[in-house]
């Protein structure tokens, strides 16, 4: 029998090259005097995965060296054949085109065929093959050891980080606690980080309780038990670094002391957040919230990358399909969960599948980082359209060093905002209260452009950010006006003082008032005009021009002082259309100027390069021109 085997001749694939599997044989004598032809497409396969930085390229490209090894010793005869894949073979391996290329090698060479992939071995037999399947390695939990990093840990310790050339160090302490320490002299050397991710992706390929999370250029994910191994190395990282984490605690939702109304609230299919700073103990509460459910008779799923809560069996935690976290949540909406705890929400594509599923009646619940509880509703703003918000986030618990701190709710109302007082200001206002004292917060509304998130304190604290925020509008609609700058002080709900420049105060003002009482009727706030104490730029010093007339409140606004300066006048000629109403003055073309009906300033506008200006038939200012023109008034032009 002996000498059967020394004339065998074997065809391996990548997979068994990969798991180890024949110097492993070699090594317990049964395949010792074989030949082994190692076709050159599984050297290439494995090149590739090696150069794009995954573990399992490695992994193969040390098993050849260890065959290499027996062949020099002649205890194998060991030979590369056939032909190298193209490029273009290499990016289609998963299609089966390099898994042709190691069968078409193996039929020209014959031999038996070795594989560990049972739908290479199924074809592979079927093309009339003599072929050996090996299952995948398999281990009983109970033969494995301990692991080179379990002696980095304490009972104490959150997480392990090893990096070449630097001391270990671990994250230690209670949730709310944590420190940051050395745990060893001694700098991690490359041979013991080699050695043990060698080790940490074997046990992750053996125990059938752990799992490869994530193989991409330069980083491993792994999620060994109850441990998330990251393993990166170069061009991804500077150098070679392995981070352990692993729970230090598992807590039932009993250890929080919430109110018997907030269980209530979370068994009723919600839309909450679970926000708090890194480390604070988010993902715990998530994991005992979820237990808490599963005990009430809710069906749980949970949605990770990588997975990592610690929940029961019961619930079914989900990673990203085909590498998206929208094909799970597809999948998800079939399988019809009462809740869905998503861990984490970072991007804007996660809430826009965390509004998705709650819109479509499927309670979730986040996990989000942020360092105030607000802070986790604003992430929504943007990203999902106001107005359906406490639909889709109803309420916040916000966790701090391992403890419930704050609890928000959320609220959809239309009201006048706080700090504002006419009735015509009433808009769509989302309220977030206390959920313990029902107190309000803060509110989220619409003013102008912007979403302001308003915080509500004492009445005279609450009224002076609703102020700041009036102040920046008038500033900016009187901005369109004046040319100098513009100094508003809001002096009450309903009324301002702004201050401009005397050379702006006509264009500000208008012709009897006219565009002051537009800027009034659109703000809502009744509006003194005033000079700004300050010289005009370009103003001779000492002049005494405009003096005595500071303020223009009310309707004391017809009798404004000339501007003392001295231009040439152009009398447009003046076309009405269907449309438009038309002044023509080509000799001021792409100039700013200023309209006068008899010395009374009118607007301010910029002649176009065709040398006209156009105003809409139907507005207020074509129809005071077209009076002046019927009743015979001067109209001029007058260049800035």
């Amino acid at each position: 029998m002996a000498d059967e085997k020394r004339t065998w001749r074997i065809v391996p694939d990548t997979s068994v090259i990969i798991d180890g599997r024949l110097s492993s044989r070699v090594r317990s004598g049964e395949f010792r005097g074989v030949e082994v032809v190692v076709p050159e497409a599984v050297v290439s396969e494995l090149e590739a995965q090696a150069n794009r930085g995954r573990e399992i390229g490695f992994k193969g490209l040390e098993e050849l060296s260890e065959l290499r090894k027996f062949s020099d010793r002649g205890e194998i005869h060991l030979q590369f054949s056939g032909v190298q894949p193209t490029l273009e073979e290499i990016k289609l391996s998963k299609e089966g085109r390099v898994d042709a290329l190691i069968r078409r090698t193996a039929l020209e060479v014959g031999g038996l065929f070795v594989s560990e992939d049972r739908v290479q071995s199924t074809i592979a037999r079927a093309k009339g093959l003599e072929v050996e399947y090996i299952p995948p390695k398999v281990m009983d939990p109970s033969e494995f050891g301990p692991l080179k990093v379990d002696h980095f840990f304490t009972d104490d310790t959150m997480s392990v980080h090893l990096k070449n050339g630097v001391s270990p160090m671990a994250k230690k302490g209670p949730v709310g606690n944590v420190h940051y320490v050395r745990i060893r002299d001694e700098p991690v050397s490359s041979q013991e980080l080699s050695s043990i991710s060698k080790e940490l992706i074997e046990r992750a390929r053996l125990d059938p309780e752990s799992f490869i999370e994530m193989s991409s250029s330069g980083a491993t994910v792994l999620q060994i038990r109850n441990m998330r191994v990251a393993i990166a190395h170069p061009p991804f990282s500077d150098d070679m670094e392995i981070t352990v984490v692993r729970p230090t605690v598992v807590v039932d939702l009993e250890h929080y002391r919430l109110n018997d109304k907030l269980k209530e609230r979370m068994v009723s299919q919600r839309g909450i957040l679970i926000a708090g700073p890194p480390g604070a103990g988010k993902s715990t509460f998530a994991a005992g919230v979820a237990r808490y459910l599963n005990d009430h008779g809710q069906v749980v799923k949970t949605m990770e990358s990588p997975r990592d809560l610690q929940v029961p069996p019961e619930i079914t935690q989900y990673s990203p399909l085909n590498g998206k976290m929208e094909d799970t949540a597809d999948l998800l909406l079939l399988v019809r969960p009462d809740y869905t705890i998503y861990d984490e929400v970072r991007k804007t594509g996660d809430f826009l599948i965390f509004a998705d599923m709650r819109l479509a009646g499927v309670g979730m619940i986040g996990v989000v980082h942020a360092t105030r509880a607000v802070d986790a509703i604003q992430r929504l703003i943007g990203r999902v359209e106001l107005g359906v918000i406490p639909q889709v986030v109803d309420t916040v618990i916000f966790i701090d060093k391992g403890e419930v701190a704050k609890v928000l709710v959320l609220a959809f109302t239309v009201k006048v905002p706080h700090g504002m007082t006419e009735q015509d200001l009433a808009r769509p206002v989302i309220t977030i209260a206390d959920f313990e004292t029902g107190k309000v917060d803060y509110e989220i509304y619409t003013y102008g452009e912007q979403v302001v998130v308003m915080p509500i304190g004492s009445p005279r604290e609450s009224r002076k950010p609703a102020w700041k925020l009036a102040e920046e509008e008038i500033r900016n609609v009187i901005g369109r006006y004046a040319t100098g700058p513009v100094e508003v002080e809001v002096t009450s709900d309903d009324s301002a003082i702004v201050k401009v420049y005397h050379e702006d105060m006509r264009k500000v003002i208008g012709k009897g008032g006219n565009v002051i009482d537009r800027i009034e009727n659109i703000l809502g706030l009744h509006i003194d005009v005033r000079e700004i104490e300050a010289e005009a730029p370009g103003r001779a010093k000492g002049s005494k021009r405009g003096a005595g007339l500071k303020t223009f409140p009310g309707k004391a606004r017809e009798s404004v002082p000339d501007k003392g300066i001295s231009v040439s006048p152009v009398h447009p000629l003046i076309e009405r259309t269907k449309k438009h109403l038309i002044l023509g003055v080509p000799e001021l073309a792409g100039k700013d100027v200023e309209i006068f009906i008899e010395d009374e300033y009118l607007f301010s506008a910029t002649v176009s390069r065709h040398g006209d200006v156009k105003l809409r038939m139907n507005s207020d200012l074509a129809s005071e021109i077209m009076e002046a023109q019927d009743s015979g008034e001067l109209v001029e032009v007058r260049s800035i």
